[in-house]
């Protein structure tokens, strides 16, 4: 087995969870309170990021695919996470994954990428989100800048992010959560962003007072309730690490029993993405042979079959 591409074991147990008095409960109407919610989910976070699990690869992934159900239903599309899965690693090599794909690529990406934006690759973004380019969105990297330059607190950097693309682009609020999470990894001096926001873009933490509508960027409010947006992300994030931790545990303490050729490479990329399809194949391992090690490990309890099929199947943590 190829040893040298497992990575070294973490214990579960380590994997940060938010303590209950900090879950935002009910309304929240200060300002105060709601940035100290933030705060204290930021930090809980920030010590699950620091941590580089193994397993971080394989929990951004996940993150970034329901983000991505998060602004495919947003479009008024009707893919779930597993249309979107489908979409995506079913595809032909190099192959189109579709509009709602394409909505996927940008939010892997965001996880992929440490968090700086230039101008290329915001163009880059903005086609796959399908939002046409123009010259004030050429101008949102300097904002970007800017606000980290301020120094201001995380989620009030990420606020004024959505602000300004609010501001250039008012029918473009996908590209704003898409940067408001660059914005977060940024300021919190993170490798990697954390596809996080997107999924929390119709929280009721938004609705306005007396339910007339929702909170856009300019309003009076914004703010508070973006904490408490990143409050409930946040947490929503760290249970997800605490439900895959476990299961790459399980994985890598299976994984001196296993004597397929390409059996550590396979390995790897179950702890770094989110499904790996059960047809892999790579130079040391067939698709009969990555076809055995699946249903072996699903036997050990080590990995999941993600979408229930007899055919075409996928395979994650």
């Amino acid at each position: 087995m190829d040893v040298a591409l497992i990575p070294p074991l973490k214990s579960p147990a380590a994997v940060p969870v938010l303590p209950g008095w900090a879950l935002p409960r009910g309304r929240v109407s200060d300002p105060a309170e709601a940035a100290f919610l933030a705060g204290a989910a930021l930090n809980c976070l920030d010590n699950l990021v620091r941590m580089d699990p193994p397993w971080a690869g394989a929990w951004r992934a996940r993150l970034a695919l329901g983000c991505a159900a998060a602004a495919v239903h947003q479009a008024g599309r009707a893919e779930d996470e597993a249309a979107l899965r489908d979409a995506w690693f079913l595809r032909p090599p190099d192959g189109d994954p579709g509009p709602a794909g394409r909505l996927l690529a940008a939010w892997r990406r965001l996880a992929e990428r440490t968090p700086n934006v230039e101008e290329t690759a915001l163009e880059s973004i903005c086609g796959l989100l399908g939002i046409g380019w123009n010259s004030q969105l050429a101008a949102l990297p300097e904002e970007i800048d800017r606000q980290f330059a301020k120094g201001r607190p995380a989620p009030l950097a990420a606020a004024a992010i959505l602000r300004a693309v609010d501001a250039v682009a008012p029918n473009a609020a996908v590209l704003g959560w898409w940067l408001a999470d660059q914005m977060l990894a940024r300021s919190l001096r993170w490798p990697f962003a954390v596809p996080l926001l997107m999924v929390e873009a119709h929280s009721a933490v938004f609705r306005r007072a007396g339910g007339a509508g929702r909170l856009r960027p300019a309003d009076d409010g914004f703010e508070a309730a973006l904490c408490l947006a990143v409050a409930q992300g946040a947490a929503r994030v760290c249970r997800v690490a605490a439900e895959i931790a476990p299961r790459a545990a399980r994985l890598l303490a299976v994984a001196p029993k296993l004597r397929a050729k390409g059996a550590g490479e396979a390995i790897a990329l179950l702890l770094d993405d989110d499904a790996v399809p059960g047809t892999l194949a790579t130079a040391k391992l067939s698709r009969w042979g990555a076809r055995r090690l699946f249903e072996r490990l699903e036997a050990l309890g080590a990995v999941r079959e993600l979408t229930g099929r007899s055919a075409f199947r996928l395979y994650g943590l």
